[in-house]
């Protein structure tokens, strides 16, 4: 939990992320890293923050540990094989204050190599995020192969340094438990109703959960909701109104001889925008090229963004990734196999940078606080109320609404190249669905992203939106 903290008259610790050095090989790259944690402070007391965990997962391709990741209390050693462009693996560092005295991190430089080859995330870990005694923190670091190299660099190496400057608090939490910022205002953070929640699927991230959470936003001069404050600061956000219907991807728009993985192009094609690599569904069971963009994409990033965008708005917001993978309805191992994790991880097998996007199918399962919403294939089966209590499934219990998501639509034993899914809502059920991405009757929701530095006023609720000053 985050907490807001009175910084004055702090003493230091720094804890430094040090060296983290890439060299790579023909056909491969070997990634190598040291964590350090160190440091003393001046008061009375004991003040003991230690590694406590490191873990490894493999994001994209054929990437591994060349060797199992190790840790000390005040070390975390791993070493990565990125075998071909796309490839990347994540690394979780726990953290652990075991003193008696709170901490909050006063600062995190991150400095990287020049090798435009190796790109490096880290995340998790903020400034101002307090680190209250007996709590613990994960800083994720992320190396990727970058999957625009079409050859071997000639530059092998990379370096990456973090120091994080934590302080002791020399006050107290503010009553009403933890909060975080939000545009430069203090938002309380929840674990049950409506409201602002920590996301437990991506550490650092926070999500609006809930019937109708008070995440109002004006931006265009029009009424957005606040989807998540993302881990890189930005803001993700989604049209309250949908626009005009129309396809996901028109008929014939792409030709199956550009595009392999599109097998039925009279039925247009589910993938919002072309790929470098293979596009594949999770289980493998369908996979092909896409090399050219769907009619939504182009028409939601140039007619759109051009005619119907205003200038203030363009200028608030900034061009950034979505996850456009394919999320798998498991109809073969079932709903009980299936996970708002595996969807998760299927929307990131395939990434587009952009301006205007539309919102993931996890982006809906997550906003629901019913309990039975555990996934995709959960929301599609049964009585199709699983993923209700949920703001990015409701406008009203007599009305409908369907409009189109990111992601598209594969069945774990194949098929349905030509679907996509969506957010359906009518009279007696608010689900996840899919249909044919030629359909003409759903309709786009734009999703943008605003910059991390934007500031915010208003309260959030639909009579006091936030506004950007």
């Amino acid at each position: 939990m985050k907490r807001k903290f009175n910084r004055t008259n702090r003493n230091y610790i720094i804890a430094g992320l040090c060296m983290i050095l890439v060299i790579m090989g023909v056909g491969y790259a070997a990634f190598s890293s040291q964590l350090k944690i160190s440091g003393t402070s001046n008061i009375a007391s004991n003040f003991s923050v230690r590694i406590s965990n490191i873990q490894s997962k493999v994001l994209n391709g054929n990437a591994s540990d060349a060797e199992a990741p190790t840790h000390t209390d005040t070390t975390a050693t791993f070493k990565t094989n990125l075998v071909s462009p796309g490839d990347s693996m994540q690394y979780d560092i726990t953290v652990i204050n075991e003193g008696d005295i709170d901490a909050v991190l006063n600062s995190i430089q991150v400095n990287t190599g020049n090798n435009d080859a190796i790109l490096f995330e880290t995340y998790g870990i903020n400034e101002g995020d307090a680190l209250l005694k007996g709590a613990t923190d994960v800083l994720t670091v992320i190396v990727r192969y970058d999957s625009s190299v079409t050859r071997q660099p000639e530059n092998t190496e990379s370096t990456i340094t973090v120091t994080l400057d934590y302080g002791q608090s020399s006050g107290t939490a503010v009553p009403g438990g933890a909060v975080t910022l939000l545009g430069g205002q203090s938002v309380d953070v929840v674990d049950s109703g409506d409201g602002l929640y920590a996301d437990e699927y991506e550490f650092g991230r926070y999500i609006y959960r809930g019937q109708n959470p008070n995440n109002y936003i004006t931006f265009n001069g029009e009424t957005w909701r606040i989807i998540a404050k993302e881990t890189d600061g930005t803001y993700k956000i989604i049209r309250n109104d949908v626009l005009a219907s129309r396809p996901f991807d028109e008929a014939n728009h792409r030709s199956t001889e550009n595009n392999s993985y599109c097998q039925n192009s009279e039925y247009g094609c589910g993938v919002y925008a072309a790929v470098d690599e293979t596009f594949s569904s999770p289980s493998g069971s369908q996979s092909g090229t896409v090399t050219e963009d769907s009619s939504i994409k182009i028409y939601l990033n140039d007619d759109y963004y051009v005619n119907n965008l205003n200038s203030t708005a363009k200028g608030q917001m900034t061009s950034h990734l979505f996850n456009i993978g394919a999320v798998e309805w498991l109809d073969q191992s079932g709903a009980e196999a299936d996970s708002i994790e595996k969807n998760i991880a299927g929307e990131k097998m395939d990434q587009w940078t952009g301006n205007v996007g539309l919102a993931n199918v996890s982006d809906i399962l997550r906003a629901s606080t019913n309990p039975l919403c555990t996934s995709a294939t959960t929301s599609i089966e049964g009585t199709k109320n699983e993923c209700n209590s949920n703001y990015l499934l409701d406008k009203g219990a007599a009305s409908g609404l369907h409009y189109w998501t990111i992601n598209a639509f594969s069945f774990e034993s194949g098929g349905y190249s030509s679907h996509t899914w969506k957010g359906s809502v009518t009279s007696s059920y608010a689900s996840m669905n899919f249909i044919s991405a030629h359909n003409i009757r759903n309709a786009p929701r734009p999703v943008v992203f605003l910059k991390s530095d934007t500031t915010l006023s208003g309260s959030g609720t639909s009579e006091d939106p936030f506004t950007i000053v």
